[in-house]
C-alpha cells in the first residue's frame, strides 16, 4: 500500500538484491534440472505429452520422479537428475535443452500523492473496470491479516478468475476474500535442493513469514488504510497504487532463496489463472533469456497480454549491474521520494550532522555521552564493522559506538552494539555507498550517516581524548529535495546481454517505503526483534518493482484492449528527467545529473501515462523477429518460444528495429573512423489527431542525429506512422558516452524517448 501522506515500498536488511547462484548440487550428485521438451514432436504412440515426458525421463533413471510439468511457459518438466543422467536426457530425440536448476534471490506513506496520484483520483477508473484488474505478485507469500488486503467496498471476485486459495500451515482456503481472491505456494523444487520445509521456522503454504511479499503485494494493489505508520513514522493514509484492483499471491521464496523450477512452475499457473499484470521482485541474474527461467517464463504471460514488471537489482551504482533485461520484461529501477527521517548527531565540539534513523524507543538521556570508534573497541581486524561477537562489552558499555557499514546487516550492527552493553550507534558510510542514507527501525537509538559527515565525525572522535555524542530524532519531514533522486543501489545499465536495448525502463519510488508486513516478524527481520508491526519501512528495487505493478494495472483498467508493450510505452514516454525547476536529475551516487543508463526513460508519471497521445507498440512477431536478429537457433527460439521458428535467410532482421521506446546506439572503437547506425520505429495514434513535430537535444559535438521524417501527422485512433532515426558517430576514445532525447510533439502531447550513445 502506499501513504496519502506518507508512502511505501519493500525489501528487507537494507537491500536484498537479488543474484543468481551457480547451478546446486546435493551430496549424492543429484540435482535438479528443467527439461525443454519440443512437444510438437511427440511420437504418435503417446496419447498425451505427459506421458512421453515420463517415458522419457524413466528411459534414463528408473527412481527420478517430475517436480512439475509445464504447458505455458515451457513445454517440458522439472526433475532430479545426475549430471551423467541430463547428459543422456539432453542427447535424446524431442529434447531442446537439460538446463540445470538456478536459485533467485529477492531484490530486496506517501507515493500516491508524491506520484500526483491523490490529486487526479477522479481521471482512472474506480469502479467496474478496474476492480477487474488482477495483479499476480510472486514473493515470499502473504499475511492475510493485514488491513492492506480487507475486501470492504469490493464487488463479486471477477468472473475471469481461475486461480485458488490453496490450504497449508497456519493458512486456509477462508483466509482470501474479494481483495485477496487467491493464494498458491511452490515449494518442489525447493525440497528437492534443500529437503523438507522446516515448519518450525516458515509456513508450508501462502503465509509470508518473512514480510517482503505482504510488502511488494499492499505496495502494489493495497486497500486504503487510515492511520498507517511505523512507530508514528510516515504516518498518514496507506493505499496501494490500485486500491480496487484485486491480488492473487504465488509464494515461490523460502528461507533459502527462490528456485527456478518453483518460479516457472508459479508463472505456470498465473497464466492458467488469468491475471493480468505479473509482479516479481526477484532478479533473473545476467543470461542469456533461453537460459533465464524468468524471461522464459515472461515471454509466454507477454504472449497472454500480460504485463510482467520485474526490478532491476540492487548492484547499483556499479554499471552493467542489471537483472531482468528482456524486452518483454518491464524493468524498473529505483529512486527517492520527498519524504526523510532525519536524525541529527551533535559531537562534543557543538557541531552537528544529519543523518536518517526510524528508531522509537526509549530516548538517550538528555545530555552528552561518552563515544568510541568500534574499531578501537575490538580485537578483531574488522572491528569497526561491528560484525557479531567483534565488540569489547567493557570498551564500550554506556557509550555510543561508531560503526562502519559494509558486509553485515545494518540492524544487526545495532543488535551487535546493544549485546555488548552500549547505549547508543552511528552508522558512518564508507566509500562503497557514499551519501546514500536508508533508514532503519534499529533496536538502540542510532542513526545513519553519510561518508562526508562519517568522515568528519571520526575526525572529531580520533583527535579528542574525551570525545562525546548524542543523537536527536526529528520524526518525519516531507517536502525534501532535490526529489526523486536515483537510489545508489539501483543496479545500471548498460545492457550486458543486448547492449541494443536501453534499460532499465524507467525508476518508481524504491527509497524508504511504507507498506504492509507480516506479524510473524519484527521491522528488522531479526532474530532477536520481538516487535511486531502493520506496516513497515523498507527499501530496494524491491518496492519500485510493484509500484509499476500498480501502475500499470490502473492503465490496464483504463485501457483494457492496451498491450503489456503500449502499456510500457506509455509509462517510458511519459516519464520524466528534469525537475519542476528546470534542473536535471540527480544520481545520489555521483551527486551529478543522472543518465538514461541510471533511470532509463526517467522517473514514471502516472498521470501524464493516462494519455500520451502515442506508443510504441510490440507483438509477438517483433519479439520473434528480435530473437532471429539475436541470431538463436532454432532450438534456442524453441526453448524461448515454444514454437518451431525458422528464420527467414533472406530476410535481413536488425536488434536497432525493434519497436522500443528508447535507443540505446553502439560504436565499435576497433574500426576508428566514422560510424552510422539507423533504427525504424512505429507509432501508434492514442489520442486525438494531432500533427507532430520531432526534436533532438541537446545535439551533442561527436555525434549527428537526424530524424526522418520530421513531422508525423495522424487522423484517427490506432493510426500508425513509421519513421527513421540516423545517428553518426565521429571515432571517440573507447568508453565513451553521450546521451540525448528524441521528443515529439504536437503542442497538447510530448513523447519522450532517451537516446544513448556508447563507444565501446
Amino acid at each position: 500500500m502506499k501513504m496519502v501522506k506518507c508512502f511505501m515500498i519493500v525489501l528487507f536488511l537494507g537491500f536484498c538484491h537479488v543474484s543468481l547462484a551457480a547451478p546446486l548440487e546435493k551430496k549424492n550428485q543429484r540435482k535438479t534440472y528443467i527439461v525443454h521438451m519440443a512437444k510438437s514432436e511427440m511420437p504418435a504412440s503417446f496419447l498425451h505429452h505427459t506421458h512421453w515426458y515420463d517415458s522419457s525421463l524413466k528411459s534414463v533413471s528408473d527412481s527420478a520422479q517430475m517436480l512439475y510439468t509445464y504447458d505455458n511457459v515451457i513445454h517440458g518438466f522439472s526433475t532430479q537428475l545426475t549430471n551423467e543422467e541430463a547428459q543422456q536426457l539432453e542427447s535424446q530425440a524431442g529434447i531442446l535443452a537439460v538446463l540445470p536448476e538456478l536459485r533467485y534471490e529477492l531484490h530486496t506513506t506517501r507515493t500516491p500523492q508524491f506520484l500526483g496520484l491523490s490529486k487526479a483520483a477522479d481521471l482512472f477508473p474506480e469502479s467496474d473496470s478496474a476492480s477487474e484488474v488482477i495483479v499476480g505478485v510472486l514473493d515470499t507469500g502473504v499475511w492475510p491479516e493485514s488491513k492492506s488486503f480487507a475486501d470492504t467496498g469490493l464487488g463479486p471476485i471477477p468472473s475471469g478468475w481461475k486461480g485458488a486459495c490453496e490450504a497449508g500451515t497456519n493458512f486456509n482456503s477462508s483466509n482470501c476474500n474479494r481483495k485477496l481472491i487467491g493464494a498458491r505456494y511452490f515449494a518442489k523444487g525447493y525440497e528437492a535442493t534443500l529437503g523438507p520445509i522446516d515448519e518450525t521456522k516458515e509456513s508450508k503454504s501462502p503465509r509470508d513469514d518473512d514480510g517482503h511479499g505482504s510488502h511488494t503485494a499492499s505496495t502494489a494493489a493495497g486497500s486504503v488504510v487510515e492511520g498507517a505508520s511505523l512507530f508514528g513514522y510516515a504516518e498518514g493514509t496507506a493505499r496501494g497504487m490500485a486500491t480496487r484492483a484485486r491480488v492473487a499471491i504465488y509464494k515461490v521464496c523460502w528461507i533459502g532463496g527462490c528456485f527456478s523450477s518453483d518460479i516457472l512452475a508459479a508463472m505456470e499457473k498465473a497464466i492458467d489463472d488469468n491475471v493480468n499484470v505479473l509482479s516479481m521482485s526477484l532478479g533473473g541474474g545476467m543470461s542469456d533469456y533461453y537460459r533465464d527461467s524468468v524471461a522464459i517464463g515472461a515471454f509466454a504471460a507477454m504472449e497472454k497480454g500480460i504485463l510482467v514488471s520485474c526490478s532491476a537489482g540492487n548492484a547499483g551504482p556499479s554499471p552493467y549491474s542489471l537483472s531482468n533485461v528482456a524486452p518483454w520484461i518491464t524493468t524498473v529501477g529505483a529512486g527517492t521520494l520527498d519524504r526523510d527521517f532525519p536524525a541529527y548527531v551533535t559531537l562534543g565540539n557543538g557541531r552537528n550532522y544529519s543523518g536518517v534513523s526510524l528508531y522509537r524507543g526509549s530516548p538517550l538521556p538528555g545530555k552528552l555521552l561518552p563515544f568510541v570508534y568500534a574499531g578501537n573497541a575490538s580485537n578483531a581486524t574488522n572491528g569497526n564493522l561491528c560484525m557479531m561477537g567483534t565488540l569489547i562489552p567493557e570498551k564500550v558499555a554506556g557509550k555510543i559506538v561508531l560503526c562502519d557499514r559494509g558486509m553485515n546487516a545494518r540492524v544487526q550492527k545495532g543488535a551487535v552494539v546493544k549485546a555488548a552493553g552500549a547505549v547508543g550507534m552511528i552508522l558512518a558510510n564508507t566509500a562503497a555507498n557514499g551519501e546514500e542514507l536508508v533508514a532503519d527501525a534499529h533496536l538502540l537509538p542510532a542513526t545513519a550517516v553519510g561518508q562526508k559527515s562519517g568522515d568528519a565525525i571520526k575526525g572529531y572522535l580520533f583527535s579528542n581524548p574525551n570525545p562525546t555524542v548524542t543523537i536527536f530524532f526529528e520524526g518525519t519531514k516531507v517536502g525534501i529535495e532535490p526529489s526523486p533522486v536515483v537510489a545508489a543501489f539501483s543496479s545500471r545499465g548498460p545492457n550486458s546481454i543486448t547492449p541494443e536495448i536501453l534499460k532499465p525502463d524507467f525508476i518508481a519510488p524504491g527509497v524508504n517505503i511504507l507498506a504492509g508486513w507480516s506479524g510473524a516478524v519484527g521491522p528488522t527481520g531479526l532474530v532477536t526483534d520481538t516487535r511486531r508491526v502493520e506496516f513497515n519501512i523498507i527499501s530496494g528495487t524491491s518496492m519500485s518493482c510493484p509500484h509499476v505493478s500498480g501502475l500499470a494495472a490502473l492503465l490496464k483498467a483504463a485501457h483494457p484492449d492496451w498491450s503489456p508493450a503500449a502499456i510500457r510505452s506509455a509509462l517510458m514516454t511519459t516519464a520524466y528527467t528534469d525537475y519542476k525547476n528546470k534542473e536535471k536529475m540527480q544520481d545520489i551516487a555521483t551527486g551529478k545529473a543522472s543518465t538514461p543508463f541510471d533511470h532509463g526513460a526517467g522517473h514514471v508519471d502516472p498521470v501524464s501515462a493516462l494519455n500520451p497521445g502515442l506508443v510504441y507498440d510490440l507483438t509477438v512477431e517483433d519479439y520473434l523477429g528480435f530473437l532471429c536478429a539475436l541470431n538463436y537457433s532454432e532450438f534456442q527460439i524453441r526453448s524461448l518460444a515454444r514454437r518451431n521458428l525458422s528464420c527467414d535467410a533472406s530476410k535481413k532482421y536488425s536488434v536497432t528495429d525493434l519497436n522500443y521506446p528508447s535507443f540505446s546506439v553502439n560504436f565499435d572503437t576497433i574500426t576508428g573512423g566514422s560510424s552510422v547506425v539507423k533504427y525504424t520505429r512505429t507509432l501508434t495514434n492514442v489520442g486525438s489527431p494531432g500533427t507532430y513535430k520531432a526534436s533532438i537535444s541537446p545535439q551533442t559535438p561527436g555525434v549527428k542525429i537526424s530524424i526522418q521524417p520530421e513531422t508525423l501527422s495522424f487522423s484517427q485512433a490506432n493510426e500508425k506512422k513509421s519513421y527513421t532515426v540516423t545517428v553518426t558517430g565521429s571515432s571517440q576514445p573507447s568508453n565513451t558516452f553521450s546521451f540525448a532525447r528524441l521528443e515529439w510533439s504536437d503542442g497538447k502531447y510530448t513523447v519522450g524517448s532517451p537516446i544513448a550513445i556508447s563507444w565501446t
